[in-house]
């Protein structure tokens, strides 16, 4: 049974209001992280964690993203109501109801089986809403639904895929961690057919983003 209670509401207020002192401007990111029950995409182990300011393992050998960084890569991404986003890295799919809950057409990538299904069930049972969730290898991106406003990804690239670079329009941001024992946060904005405008935004740790290789 999905419980969230006026305790778990209280939690994430003071969360909200943790995230506000770190530096998170954005209200809407903030209204969103405020609404979303994180522990409802976490492992029962950690429930009583869920509203602290940390990562934590899922399956597969992966993390939930610690909550401070999915508001920080999200308000990098400035999205608007009705944009077309990419994420690579559905995981739990926690990121997948921040973005969902900002009005975005979210697509999202998942190439850990174990995963895709988890949070293929787990969205649908709290009713958020991504247009399309797809078991693939997130290094391609998705060109079949190519361009998208914005890209996301939520693991450590050693090198920006050219790929998800070539799916953006112009005008459109992409935000993915960069590095291999620790990543730097870049911003890439499309400024034309041709070009790029690259931004550094601090270092970070990510699991690594994986590629198929076959």
């Amino acid at each position: 049974m999905m419980i969230d209670t006026t305790k778990h509401q209280g939690m994430r207020k003071r969360l909200v209001d943790t995230l506000r002192t770190k530096g998170i401007q954005d209200k809407r990111v903030l209204d969103a992280i405020g609404q979303i029950p994180r522990h409802l995409f976490m492992d029962s182990g950690f429930v009583s964690h869920a509203y602290e300011d940390k990562a934590f393992p899922i399956a597969a050998g992966q993390t939930i993203s610690q909550p401070y960084t999915v508001a920080f890569q999200t308000q990098l991404l400035q999205v608007s109501q009705g944009q077309r986003v990419l994420e690579i890295g559905t995981g739990s799919g926690y990121q997948t109801a921040v973005l969902t809950l900002l009005g975005a057409e979210v697509y999202t990538i998942e190439r850990q089986h174990t995963l895709y299904r988890y949070s293929l069930k787990q969205l649908a049972a709290l009713n958020y809403s991504p247009k399309k969730i797809i078991f693939g290898d997130g290094y391609k991106g998705l060109p079949e639904s190519a361009p998208f406003d914005r890209i996301l990804v939520t693991a450590g690239a050693e090198e920006v895929p050219k790929a998800l670079l070539s799916q953006l329009a112009v005008g459109g941001r992409l935000v993915i961690p960069v590095g291999v024992e620790t990543q730097e946060m870049l911003l890439f904005v499309r400024t034309s057919a041709l070009n790029f405008e690259k931004q550094k935004h601090g270092s970070f740790r990510f699991v690594p983003m994986l590629e198929n290789k076959n």
